[in-house]
């Protein structure tokens, strides 16, 4: 999978120093500016690294027209592990956070996205549309049903999410078929505020981007918060069934995929 789109040049990973050039993105954003930290981060390399990384593909965008090292040319990432890659690496990773019984009951086809982000420098463009263009090339090409992984919100002050939260409870929880829970002893109910009480305005604004993005196209929310005190973050599980997109969804989904 190859696209090449003015300055910008989407592949899946094909070497090494493709990965490392994720890791460092991931470094960036997710420990730089997000603060976060695990226990194989390398901050003197600055690698946001985890054990999953040898079993994921990996979806990444570079910026051709940047003139340092390979390393920092990554401005677009997405780690995409399919069911039978799971197998392999043990799990899902976001199995930790998340009871997944339900969704691998189903016997559907799963693809688990994570770490996505895109560099500061191009956040706001056409970046995004990239990446998502070339996932959805990747869920044609490999049959996918299932969509799913965490998504974030910046810190881990609940109340202060009280309205978001409460708002994708309320109106965006996944059928119960495919409806993940956050795992025992870590459960973070997102039912924090009545329903009637939710400022619909005021939970979109406190809304990210990307989680905005997936429900404009169909996708739903496992049930409850997970709070990650490493990540400095609360998660919740994003899931898309692609049988159950809109035309229109489907359309906007598919569009200028990447060939």
């Amino acid at each position: 999978m190859t696209g090449r789109t003015g300055q910008f040049v989407l592949r899946l990973a094909r070497s090494d120093e493709d990965i490392v050039a994720a890791q460092r993105l991931r470094y960036r954003v997710f420990v730089e500016e997000l603060q976060g930290d695990g226990p194989m981060v390398d901050h003197d390399a600055r690698l946001e690294r985890d054990r999953f990384d040898p079993f994921f593909d990996h979806l990444v965008l570079f910026d051709e027209a940047w003139e340092g090292d390979h390393i920092d040319s990554a401005v677009g990432v997405y780690r995409l592990m399919r069911d039978d890659q799971a197998q392999r690496a043990g799990g899902f990773y976001s199995a930790d956070e998340y009871d997944l019984s339900a969704l691998k009951a189903t016997g559907r086809r799963l693809v688990e996205l994570g770490r996505s982000c895109v560099d500061s420098r191009v956040r706001g463009g056409t970046a995004m549309f990239h990446l998502w263009n070339g996932l959805a090339d990747y869920v044609l090409s490999h049959g996918i049903d299932v969509l799913f992984g965490v998504a974030s919100f910046h810190g881990t002050d609940i109340d202060r999410l009280r309205q978001p939260l409460a708002y994708l409870h309320h109106h965006y929880l996944a059928p119960p078929e495919i409806r993940v829970r956050v795992q025992p002893g870590h459960f973070q109910t997102m039912d924090l505020m009545a329903k009637n009480a939710v400022d619909k305005t005021r939970a979109m604004v406190s809304m990210p981007a990307l989680i905005k993005a997936y429900l404009r196209l169909g996708g739903f929310v496992g049930e409850g918060a997970f709070i990650d005190h490493d990540f400095n973050t609360v998660d919740v599980c994003l899931l898309m069934d692609t049988a159950q997109m809109s035309a229109k969804h489907r359309a906007y989904y598919t569009k200028g995929r990447v060939a």
